[in-house]
């Protein structure tokens, strides 16, 4: 189990603290399209407010390598205060003249957001000037961005090897929960996996599949293991690079251990009103393409859920967004919510499905960070943490 400090760690009363958020969000003309990691960032803030903290905010949005048009984070600042009921300014700049102006005139119970630190070239290489100046703008650091700890950013691992630092309320039940998932997993466990890519996920199916009881392969990343198998997929998409790699697993010592669907739903093109049909999994024509799990498929992968103790779920089983190619995600997401024991879900699209659905509150855990839960399950360090570990070493 990781050893960090909590907010429950810290006397923040009259302090300035800095809280490395995620809010990643999606932006459409100027508005958030989906608020949940927005959300998911107040229980921290509200907190070390009500501690009599006054709080700085900041975050990335999207990927821009310098000040970008339509990735600024004020519209985002607004919705924060909005769902929060807090007040919040917002400063113009990352960790300039116009931040440390907003955090001096900020009143205990106030909250700042600055802006993307995506805008500072420094911010991906950890920068010492930059992680200099964030550190400046606070006496206090609580990560709480899960869904950036693997990166060693100025913002992440750069400011916590500066100030006192803490993990925040979503962080540490982001770790307690993959740690869970991890070491300490009550059986029978089940990992369900979809999405495109076989490379995205060939290091987390090498690391959990001995540990399961059974690992469930949806989405297009089926029609790889398929065709490794020796089955005809048409116009599947497939990752040939990866076929000798998954081949290798499949064949190994808990290769029994992957259940590959029985039934596909097929169709003619790559879109929401192609011609489609259920076939067998084993004899997807030419010309046509899966897009979904088939019926029986559903089924088996739900009842195989329904009898577990411990279920994670990272990646959808079809095109979900497209009503003819919802239901195996839906029938997934319906048993995942309904299964008694520990379940989580992680991943931008199984979260997505998961509210989309309404099941969201069914889950036990909803995690922020697909990148980051993916790579804590394959065994690895996640420098976020790390840098937070030091603090509770005493070093």
């Amino acid at each position: 189990m990781s050893r960090f400090l909590t907010l429950d760690d810290l006397d923040v009363a009259g302090k300035t603290v800095l809280v490395r958020a995620d809010l990643n969000v999606p932006l459409t003309d100027g508005r958030v399209g989906d608020d949940f990691r927005i959300r998911a960032s107040l229980p921290t803030i509200r907190e070390l407010i009500d501690g009599g903290a006054r709080v700085v905010v900041c975050s990335h949005l999207g990927r821009p390598s310098g000040p970008t048009a339509g990735l600024s984070l004020a519209p985002v600042a607004a919705l924060l205060g909005e769902l929060g009921g807090f007040p919040v300014s917002f400063a113009e700049d990352v960790a300039g003249p116009l931040s440390s102006a907003a955090v001096a005139a900020a009143a205990p119970g106030e909250v700042v957001v600055i802006e993307n630190t995506r805008f500072e070239a420094g911010e991906k290489a950890n920068d010492p000037a930059l992680a200099d100046r964030l550190a400046g703008l606070a006496d206090l650091f609580v990560l709480d961005a899960f869904g950036t700890a693997h990166r060693a950013h100025a913002s992440t691992v750069g400011v916590a090897e500066r100030l006192p630092s803490a993990a925040g309320r979503l962080l540490a039940a982001e770790a307690l929960a993959f740690r869970r998932l991890l070491d300490e997993p009550d059986h029978p466990y089940v990992v369900i996996l979809g999405g495109a890519k076989v490379s995205d996920k060939l290091g987390v199916i090498r690391a959990l599949l001995p540990k399961v009881d059974a690992m469930l392969i949806g989405g297009a990343m089926c029609f790889t293991l398929l065709m490794a198998d020796g089955y005809p997929v048409g116009d599947s998409l497939v990752e040939e690079g990866m076929l000798d790699e998954i081949r290798d697993v499949m064949e190994g010592p808990d290769g029994g251990r992957l259940v590959l669907p029985s039934d596909i739903v097929i169709g003619d093109s790559f879109a929401a009103d192609t011609p489609h049909r259920v076939v067998a999994a084993t004899s997807i024509p030419d010309g046509t393409m899966g897009l979904d799990i088939g019926p029986a498929t559903a089924e088996r992968f739900a009842a195989v859920i329904g009898g577990s103790d411990t279920v994670f779920w990272n990646g959808p089983m079809g095109v979900f967004e497209w009503e003819p190619f919802a239901e195996g995600t839906r029938r997934v997401a319906q048993a995942v919510g309904a299964c008694p024991g520990f379940t989580a879900a992680g991943g931008g699209d199984s979260v997505a499905a998961l509210r989309a659905f309404g099941l969201e509150s069914a889950v036990s855990h909803l995690s922020t960070g697909g990148g980051a839960g993916l790579e804590m399950l394959e065994g690895g360090t996640l420098p976020g943490l790390e840098a937070l570990e030091r603090w509770a070493d005493g070093s």
